[in-house]
Parts: structure tokens; sequence; C-alpha cells
């Protein structure tokens, strides 16, 4: 057998492990796509990262964009299901909706979609709250937060309240606009998503 045969095979052994590996998919914005920061940096490529460090196989991809509202993902939600197939998918949207005031029964509306398809291709859902600045008022930022946890009943899915739990009052911690995590920051953020998902992750090996 000829170098470039052997290249071949090689390489098609690698692209099937590639697709062996089951997929979580992070659909998310800002706060997931890593605004600010380097890719290494953010806390979907760490949590790639503590993954393969503990020969867990999984593969991670990050779908989430700057700026994403949930109207916006429910949108292209059916491309990235279809695309990657994934078995988890972690649902970081809605921080925009409420920074932009927008309707939260339209938010919530949104999301219940988003989780209904999701389950529909097979896929496990873990659901992720952000918590709006104080200056929002007391009265709109925790019907913001409760939406979450009402929505994440409902549907029966897993929910991390806060992405930026033990993060949120550390100024010190965000970029000058002051939402966005810094990249020291970005390990704390992993710890909050991966209790949660840890048991999605075993869910999947005992279904």
């Amino acid at each position: 057998m000829n170098f470039s045969k052997i290249l071949l095979l090689l390489c098609l052994v690698a692209s099937g492990a590639a697709q062996a590996a089951p997929v979580i998919l992070v659909f998310g914005d800002s706060l997931s796509a890593g605004y600010g920061l380097k890719t290494s940096q953010a806390w979907p490529s760490l949590l790639q990262q503590r993954l393969d460090n503990n020969k867990q196989h999984w593969h991670v991809v990050n779908a989430s964009i700057s700026g994403e509202t949930s109207a916006g993902g429910l949108a292209r939600l059916p491309i990235a299901l279809a695309q990657h197939k994934p078995a988890i998918v972690i649902l970081e949207l809605g921080a925009n909706d409420g920074l932009r005031g927008l309707p939260l029964a339209a938010m919530q509306g949104n999301l219940r979609a988003m989780i209904q398809r999701i389950h529909q291709a097979g896929a496990r859902v873990l659901l992720v709250g952000v918590r709006l600045p104080p200056n929002y008022g007391m009265a709109y930022t925790e019907k913001f937060r409760h939406a979450y946890v009402t929505l994440a009943r409902q549907q029966h899915v897993a929910l991390l309240p806060s992405l930026l739990k033990g993060i949120e009052a550390k100024r010190e911690l965000f970029q000058a606009d002051g939402f966005h995590p810094i990249a020291s920051a970005q390990n704390q953020v992993l710890e909050n998503v991966w209790k949660p998902l840890q048991t999605l992750l075993v869910a999947r090996h005992n279904p």
C-alpha cells in the first residue's frame, strides 16, 4: 500500500471517529460566542478541553452568535439541528430580549418552541438563564428570571438559572461594557455549566 492510500485511510478513520462522538451543541448569544475573547478562551472551548482531559467522548459545537435574540435563534435552529444532530443542546438565549425590553411572553414562546424542536430531534436540553442588571427594575428582572424557571418546569428540562453565577457582582471580572466576562472569568462560567451538564452526560449513557 503506497503512502497516499495510507494517508487516505487515516483520514477516513479520523473522520469516522469524529462523527462517532455525540455532539453537545452550544446555542446561545455573545456570552457563549466568546465576545471580546479568543475562541480558545471562551467557556465552550474550555468545556471541550475538560471533556477531552476526562476522556469523555463528546464533541462540542459552538453555534452561538453575538447579539442573537430568541426569535433569531428560533429561525436558525432547524438548520443547526439538521447539520450537527446533537445529543445535548445547551440553550443560552434571551438575554438580548431582556436587554432590549422585548415582551417576555414572546421570549418564552420562542424558547418553548426551540425546546420542543430539540426534543423532536431526539436531543436533551440544558436551559441557561441570565440575570439582568438591577437598573432594569426589580419587577422586570424578577419576571425575567422566573420566565426560565417556569419554562424549565413546564418543559421538563434541566435548568441553570444564571450563567454568570458567582461573578455577577464582581465588576473586575467583566469587560469594559460591564456585561461580558473577561477570559479569567470563563473557568467560573464553565463550572456553572458543568454541574447540571454532568447529569445529562450520565443520562446519555444510561437512558
